[in-house]
């Protein structure tokens, strides 16, 4: 290749990228009020983050509201969580985000909330492992409880990688939630799911009877799942719900 040709694809390669971080940070930005808006995430809780490529990631700020988040704000980093070309610290969270990213390099972007239905079943021990809800089961696979230790830390990073290999969603014990996706906008629809199916599930306990699915219609709905996304289907716990 020429020197010219060289400096060339050297500049359309700097192009892509930054086109590539500028397409993230603005879904990002927009992520984040969606989650305020939505009532899963308030004050300065949640985190947010993208691949950019096989070691690189942008993340949201520590400190700063989702919803008030400028492009700016946005961090950069590596697969080591070592700060590349930003400012800021990056989210407290970041060594979970990391470790769903290291065990899934199929995972594009991941969402972590604290959608109140959801997450007081976390805060009661619970998961939605039981074959409830063709909605669970097509959008999330089956969602286990993660066990407790302390955000931020990488203890809670470790239990989440432990689990994370054959789930799309999470719920923390007396945490919150993680979703993740191909696609920001998948994991974003993930943890609406979540939370919109932890208040059906929420409302059939308090009208005092929650019927499971049989068998035979759990693995239809497998099978569908399968068809659309190639497999990675969670194995649902076929025990009573309380």
């Amino acid at each position: 290749m020429s020197g010219e040709a060289g400096q060339l694809a050297g500049l359309m390669a700097g192009a892509s990228e930054a086109d590539a971080h500028a397409s993230a940070a603005s879904a990002i930005v927009v992520a984040g009020a969606r989650l305020v808006a939505a009532g899963l995430i308030a004050g300065k809780d949640g985190n947010i983050s993208v691949r950019l490529d096989a070691d690189l990631f942008l993340v949201t700020p520590a400190g700063v509201g989702k919803g008030r988040m400028i492009e700016g704000d946005l961090i950069r980093v590596d697969l080591n969580g070592r700060v590349v070309s930003s400012v800021g610290r990056p989210s407290t969270e970041l060594a979970v985000h990391l470790a769903i990213y290291r065990a899934r390099p199929d995972v594009m972007a991941v969402v972590h909330a604290h959608p109140p239905t959801a997450t007081g079943f976390a805060l009661a021990g619970e998961d939605f492992m039981a074959p409830l809800l063709p909605e669970i089961i097509l959008g999330l696979g089956g969602v286990p409880l993660v066990p407790y230790a302390i955000p931020g830390s990488e203890a809670l990073a470790t239990n989440v990688e432990r689990i994370v290999r054959t789930h799309d969603a999470l719920l923390l014990a007396n945490h919150g939630a993680v979703t993740l996706g191909s696609t920001l906008e998948l994991a974003l629809e993930r943890m609406e799911i979540l939370e919109h199916a932890a208040r059906i599930i929420l409302t059939a306990r308090l009208l005092g009877r929650v019927n499971q699915l049989t068998p035979e219609q759990l693995q239809a709905l497998h099978t569908l799942r399968e068809a659309a996304s190639g497999g990675g289907a969670s194995t649902f716990a076929q025990e009573s719900a309380r």
